[in-house]
Parts: C-alpha cells; structure tokens; sequence
C-alpha cells in the first residue's frame, strides 16, 4: 500500500501520470508496504499468460529476489522513475523515502532496483546515468544502501502511518538499524539471478 498522503496525479505528456505528495512525507517514512492485497506472479504462471497481460506486467510490476512479478493494487504501480529517486525499496518489503518531500512534488523510485529484464531509456535528466540495466542493484548498491541508511536514521522519529502493515519482525529490524543495534540489509540481497 502506497503512503495515504499521496494521489495519482497527470505529470506531463512524456511520463504520463505519476505519484504526488498531498502533504510534505519527511525522509526516513515508509511510502509504501507490499500488503497481502499486492499480487506476486511466479515467472512460470506469466509465461502462460496472453502477451496483452504479459505487456501489463511487464510495465507495470517489479521483479523480486526470486523473479516473481509483483504487482500493486494501488496507485503505486504509477510512480516513475528517477536517477536521483526521492523513495527507495528495501530489502524488507518497503519503500521508504530517502529525502524529504514536499507537498505537490512526485514520487520517484530508481528502476534499476526492480530487477528489470531489459534495458530502460527514461527521460533525460541531469546526471551520471542514463539508461537504467539490468545488473543495477550490483553496480549502484552502495550508493543506494547509504542513501536507505541515512533515511532509516529519521524512521523512529517520524510520522508511520503504514506501521500496521509493516510486519512486526521487519519493524523490529528496521528500528535496530535505526538506533545501531543491528544491521540494515543490503539492496544486493534483492537481486534475482537467473539460475
């Protein structure tokens, strides 16, 4: 489930529509939960689908550690991509934001965490990278792990309104990595490799 102080909104013509704050969401808040109402698609089941679902899933799912489509119920389906995201996924099965947002400014993950089959041209935008790869979780881990790090130093201080769908061993994870008493997982952990 995406944050509830978020709403799909039209961007442009180039992206189309995308997630926006309603209310400013500081850095270290969880933005998005995978909740028992996300479908998770093994690989096996997608390859029997017609390619018009195929397509769907396609663009609209992520890929988790094991290669499973997983596709969100809500509107979080609809948040686009950034080099310079303002939200990263975790390890835990959350989102969570690794700067503060304001009110009326987009959502953004960096795709190079969905474990994309394809190579991905977005946008032009200011910066080292330009296509999102498949082997990104590799190449860009640290950068993304101190960015998710520093963030998970603000969570226990923060607004959490998806706290009820966080399970209790990942919240318990999460606030030990917080106050320095274990360890936070490293984005690497959710790479599928294709045996």
């Amino acid at each position: 489930m995406i944050h509830p102080d978020t709403a799909l909104r039209f961007i442009n013509d180039i992206v189309g529509h995308g997630v926006v704050a309603t209310r400013p969401i500081p850095r270290g808040t969880i933005t998005w939960v995978q909740d028992r109402l996300d479908r998770t698609f093994p690989v096996e089941e997608v390859a029997t689908f017609p390619e018009l679902l195929r397509d769907v899933l396609d663009k609209y799912c992520y890929r988790n550690r094991q290669g499973h489509y997983v596709f969100c119920w809500d509107h979080a389906r609809f948040m686009n991509h950034s080099f310079d995201s303002n939200c990263l996924l975790t390890p835990y099965g959350v989102e969570i934001a690794v700067r503060d947002i304001a009110a009326g400014e987009e959502l953004t993950n960096d795709y190079g965490c969905f474990n994309i089959i394809e190579p991905f041209q977005p946008c032009e935008e200011v910066g080292g990278r330009d296509v999102v790869q498949p082997d990104d979780l590799v190449r860009c881990h640290q950068i993304w792990d101190d960015k998710i790090r520093r963030a998970v130093t603000d969570f226990p201080t923060v607004p959490q309104p998806l706290h009820s769908l966080v399970e209790p061993a990942v919240w318990r994870e999460l606030q030990a990595a917080a106050n320095g008493t274990g360890p936070l997982a490293s984005v690497t952990t959710m790479l599928f490799v294709d045996a």
